[in-house]
Parts: structure tokens; C-alpha cells; sequence
């Protein structure tokens, strides 16, 4: 099975290029996915989350408080590594069981959606790694208006990233989101080209 990474910093529209991949056919497995399994309601991963971020972290309904831990986790290095060390493993353990479970089923080619791909160094795991990439600036603009940050916390979940040039040198290949989302998308449809003959597998 023919593994590839699809990875780039925040805002830099990952998700977009795993929506084109999808439509052309490519399994896509998205680590923020895995992650909210591994925080599920009555989970392990919520229940060391709590016991080393407090109660303060959990929604009424009994679900991760997302932005309370961001809150936290951004401001704070050590805390961020703290959850790192808790999520990752679990993270991890998830992704080996749906790659074995694809491979029985005879999968082909599996994409996975990694945004912390380099800095948790799984990048020896993949047959390819495909960064995409956008200017800081458009990032920054992205976070504040999709995602309601202001520019405090958006600096500081970039800052908290490698940085984009470092990403691209180990890319096998690289997407440029810098113009419009028609241009995205035929970078994408092209990518995919690619990936599908280094795998064997021409369109």
C-alpha cells in the first residue's frame, strides 16, 4: 500500500486539497479525526486530558472543550507538549489499526492528513509527503475571519509551527495556495496525477 502524507501549517488549505483527492477516489484518513476518537466521551485520552488540564476542559455534554485547551495549550509550550504526549501515541496506535484494516481491503493508495507531520517526525513513514503551503499573511487572515481569532492568538498557533520553508525542502511535492480556489484545485487534480503513477497506479 502506497502511503502518503498530506501535511502543511495552519490555514495553509490542507483540508481543501483532501476534499479534491477525495472526489477523484483517494482514501483520506485525517489525523484531527483520529484525535477526536481519541478524546471521545468516556475515553482514556479525555480522561488523562482532565486529570492534567482540570474540568475546565470539558463541556457540559461531557465533550472536549476544544477552545478552552487551545487557549491553554498556545500560551503555554510545556502545556502543549504535555498534551502532545498524551494524544500522539493514542493518535498514532489509530492510525496503524485503519492502515492495517485499508491494507486487508486491498487499498491501493492512503492519504493521510498530518499537520504535525515533521514536527512529530513521521515523515520516514510515508512513500510521499505533499505540502501545501500559503503565505503567512493569507494564514493569519484565514484564522482571524474563519475561525474567529484574533491576531494575538493566530500569530501564536503560527509561531508555534516549523515554518513553511523548512516544510517544503523535505516535500515531495509542494501545492502552492496562493490564488484563487479554481487554481487549488488544479493543483491538486495534478498532484494526484503524480502520486498515482509514483505508486503505479496511472489515472
Amino acid at each position: 500500500m502506497f502511503r502518503v502524507a498530506l501535511t502543511g501549517n495552519i490555514a495553509s488549505g490542507k483540508s481543501a486539497v483532501a476534499g479534491v483527492w477525495s472526489r477523484l477516489g483517494a482514501t483520506v484518513v485525517d489525523a484531527d479525526d483520529l484525535a477526536r476518537r481519541a478524546v471521545a466521551p468516556g475515553s482514556a485520552g479525555l480522561a488523562r486530558i482532565i486529570e492534567r488540564f482540570g474540568d475546565g476542559v470539558v463541556l457540559p455534554d461531557g465533550t472536549l472543550d476544544r477552545v478552552a485547551l487551545r487557549a491553554i495549550v498556545f500560551a503555554d509550550p510545556g502545556m502543549r507538549r504535555a498534551l502532545e504526549a498524551i494524544l500522539h501515541p493514542m493518535i498514532g496506535r489509530l492510525r496503524q489499526d485503519v492502515d492495517a484494516q485499508l491494507a486487508r481491503a486491498g487499498t491501493q493508495i492512503v492519504v493521510h492528513v498530518i499537520p504535525l507531520l515533521f514536527e512529530t517526525g513521521l515523515e520516514r513513514e510515508f512513500d510521499a509527503i505533499v505540502v501545501v503551503d500559503a503565505p503567512e499573511s493569507v494564514r493569519l487572515k484565514r484564522l482571524m475571519e474563519h475561525r474567529g481569532m484574533d491576531e494575538a492568538e493566530a500569530g501564536r498557533m503560527i509561531a508555534a509551527q516549523m515554518t513553511a520553508a523548512a516544510k517544503r525542502k523535505r516535500a515531495t511535492l509542494v501545492i502552492e495556495n496562493d490564488g484563487t480556489l479554481n487554481d487549488l484545485d488544479a493543483q491538486a487534480v495534478a498532484a494526484w496525477r503524480t502520486l498515482q503513477t509514483r505508486a503505479g497506479r496511472p489515472a
